[in-house]
C-alpha cells in the first residue's frame, strides 16, 4: 500500500469515528476490495456499506431496548402453545405486532384468566415481538413497579412518576390481581393508568375480569375510572357502562386465557 493510500485511510478512519460511523469503518476496506475488483459503480459502493451500517444500527437498538424491557426469556410465539387456548390465534397475534394499529392510538390490550393459562408468557410474546418491529416495551410485575413509583412519588423527583415511562411506547403490568387494597398503592396505580390513558398504551395481565376489579381498587369510582378513563362521564354514561359490566370497553380487544392443565 502506498503512503498516500495509507495516509487516506488512516484520515477516513478518523472522519468515520467523528461521524459515528463504526459498522462503516469495520466493513468499508472489504467491500471497497470486493468493488475494486467486480468494478462496481461509487452509488452502489457506498449504498452497500450504507445499508450495513444502517442495519448494524437496528440490531444494536433492539440490543438495547430488549435488555431495558426486561421481559421473561423464552417467551416467544413460537413457544406457547396456541393449540390449548383455541380462541386466541397465532395469526391474531402476528397482527398485534405490527404495533402501528394500536400503539400510535394509545390504546390497550387485556389479557385476562385463572393462574397457568399463559398470560404472561403471551404478553411476555407480543413485547418480543413489538421490540423486533422497532417498539420500545417494559415488561413488569405491577407490584414491582408500583413499589418504584411510590419511591419516586416520596422521593419528590423532578418529574411525575408515572410520566417518566412515557418513553416506553407500551407498559406490560404483569399480575395486576396482586397488588393490595393499600390506598397509596392503588392511588399510585391508578395516577399511572390515568398518566397513559390515551397517549400511551398499556397491556395488562390480570386473574379477574373487569367485574371484578373492586379487588384491586376498593373505591367504585376509581375502579369505573381506570376503567373508562374518564372521571368528567355523567353519571347516566357510568351507570350503563356499569350494568354492561365495563367489559366491552376494551380498546384494542379483551383476551382471555383458559387454565391449561396446570401449565
Amino acid at each position: 500500500m502506498s503512503t498516500t493510500n495509507v495516509v487516506d485511510t488512516a484520515r477516513l478512519n478518523l472522519l468515520l469515528n467523528e461521524l459515528r460511523l463504526p459498522a462503516i469503518k469495520v466493513l468499508w476496506p472489504q467491500f471497497a476490495e470486493q468493488s475494486d475488483k467486480e468494478g462496481w459503480p461509487a452509488a452502489r459502493f457506498l449504498a452497500t456499506i450504507a445499508e450495513h451500517e444502517i442495519a448494524e444500527r437496528s440490531r444494536r437498538r433492539i440490543e438495547r431496548h430488549l435488555v431495558e424491557a426486561r421481559l421473561p426469556t423464552g417467551k416467544t410465539y413460537d413457544s406457547f402453545d396456541f393449540e390449548a387456548v383455541p380462541m386466541i390465534s397465532k395469526a391474531q397475534m402476528t397482527a398485534l405486532a405490527a404495533g402501528d394499529g394500536w400503539l400510535n392510538k394509545g390504546a390497550n390490550l387485556l389479557l385476562f384468566g385463572p393462574p397457568g393459562g399463559g398470560k404472561s408468557h403471551l404478553a411476555a410474546a407480543i413485547g418480543l415481538a413489538l421490540i423486533e418491529n422497532g417498539w420500545r416495551v417494559l415488561f413488569t410485575r405491577t407490584t414491582d413497579l408500583v413499589q418504584k413509583l411510590q419511591v419516586a412519588r416520596a422521593n419528590s423527583t423532578s418529574r411525575v412518576p408515572s410520566t417518566a415511562l412515557d418513553r416506553f411506547d407500551l407498559v406490560i403490568l404483569d399480575d395486576l390481581a396482586y397488588v393490595t387494597k393499600d390506598q397509596a398503592e392503588t392511588s399510585v396505580l391508578f395516577e399511572l393508568i390515568s398518566a397513559r390513558y390515551e397517549r400511551r398504551s398499556l397491556l395488562i395481565t390480570a386473574n379477574q375480569p373487569f367485574g371484578e376489579w373492586n379487588k384491586v381498587f376498593p373505591d367504585p369510582a376509581m375502579t369505573l375510572a381506570a376503567i373508562d378513563g374518564d372521571l368528567q362521564a355523567k353519571d347516566e354514561r357510568r351507570r350503563t357502562r356499569m350494568r354492561a359490566g365495563a367489559q366491552r370497553r376494551t380498546p384494542v380487544g379483551r383476551l382471555s386465557c383458559p387454565a391449561r392443565n396446570g401449565r
